[in-house]
């Protein structure tokens, strides 16, 4: 039941294609003011969630409501009270940045003065700079990104929905989003559903952060429980060649839960890291030489690899592109 505290809420959420669950049974319940991070590889449903919660998707079963409104019922209702930047940010290269705003906000009844206020205000909160007057063609991709932002705060929504916001950005680009998105949440108090695949992206921004794998919801939780959750401390280890016989020494040690190749690192699970490292160190030395030997807390790519039994950073793309199925037609 929807309540004043709850933004986004979810029961059972299914989304079929061709009979294959894009999004299976998926539960949610995120409130109001909250950052919340979907996190997850390419092509498990993330794109398609978003999709539905947005109403551009029907639900194929259960249900869904934004910001009080079901999505399958209500969907105008809902379109009012959300904002949306989706990856392929939908821009006329012939606009300038300010001609695209201004639309944007007469699409949505505001009158010019209303317009001009919010302009002045978004240009505080977003850093779209003076590049506002040039064609969008000349724009770099951060500032595209920039630009859809503002275009989907324009009406000043309830709900923001961002998904892979930062995918092909800079570093420095990344940052500076990561900064708008928090100025956005902190002075607004704006309720903001990130979707990523970047696991420093979720660790940095989120509230709370749930996992989604294969169309379900495998994991919920702010970033410190989820990966306080496996109880394990990990120890990196690089050793010349001899990956068969190393991970063989280390199944006898003490202390050792796990282990796996991964490109040129040996990547060992430990009950109590500090206790264990020599004793690991001493194994892998009979094997070979160890060129390097580093010791670290767990990260949301170690909860995902714990849960599913794959990695969320194997999953990455160069093109960033989500492999959620598509509908034809759609």
């Amino acid at each position: 039941m929807h309540t004043n505290d709850t933004a986004i809420r979810a029961d059972g959420l299914v989304r079929d294609f061709a009979g294959v669950a894009a999004v299976d049974r998926v539960d949610l319940d995120i409130r109001r003011g909250e950052i919340y991070g979907f996190l997850g590889p390419n092509g498990a449903g993330k794109s398609t969630t978003v999709r539905v919660l947005c109403t551009l998707l029907t639900p194929t079963g259960g249900r869904a409501t934004v910001a009080g409104f079901d999505v399958a019922t209500q969907p105008q209702q809902v379109r009012l009270r959300i904002g949306v930047a989706l990856q392929e940010a939908a821009l006329d290269p012939k606009q300038t940045g300010i001609a695209l705003l201004r639309l944007q906000g007469r699409l949505y009844g505001l009158s010019k003065p209303e317009v001009d206020d919010r302009l002045t205000e978004l240009s505080k909160l977003i850093d779209i700079g003076d590049a506002l007057g040039r064609p969008i063609a000349t724009y770099s991709g951060g500032m595209k990104r920039r630009l859809d932002l503002a275009a989907a705060l324009v009406h000043n929504p309830e709900v923001l929905f961002l998904d892979e916001p930062t995918t092909g950005l800079d570093p420095v680009s990344r940052t500076r989003m990561w900064e708008e998105v928090r100025r956005l949440n902190r002075e607004l108090e704006m309720t903001i559903f990130l979707t990523t695949q970047y696991l420093e992206e979720a660790d940095e921004l989120a509230d709370r952060v749930g996992i989604i794998n294969a169309g379900r919801l495998v994991a919920e939780g702010t970033p410190a429980d989820l990966k306080r959750s496996i109880g394990n401390d990990v120890i990196v280890a690089q050793v010349d060649g001899h990956d068969g016989p190393a991970l063989d020494a280390l199944r006898g040690v003490s202390g050792v839960t796990g282990a796996e190749v991964r490109g040129d690192e040996l990547i060992v699970s430990a009950v109590n890291g500090p206790a264990t490292i020599g004793a690991v160190a001493v194994a892998l030395n009979g094997i070979a030489p160890v060129r390097h030997l580093t010791l670290r807390t767990p990260t949301l790519d170690d909860v995902f690899l714990e849960l599913t039994g794959n990695r969320i950073e194997s999953s990455h793309i160069e093109t960033g592109q989500d492999n959620d199925l598509v509908e034809v037609g759609a």
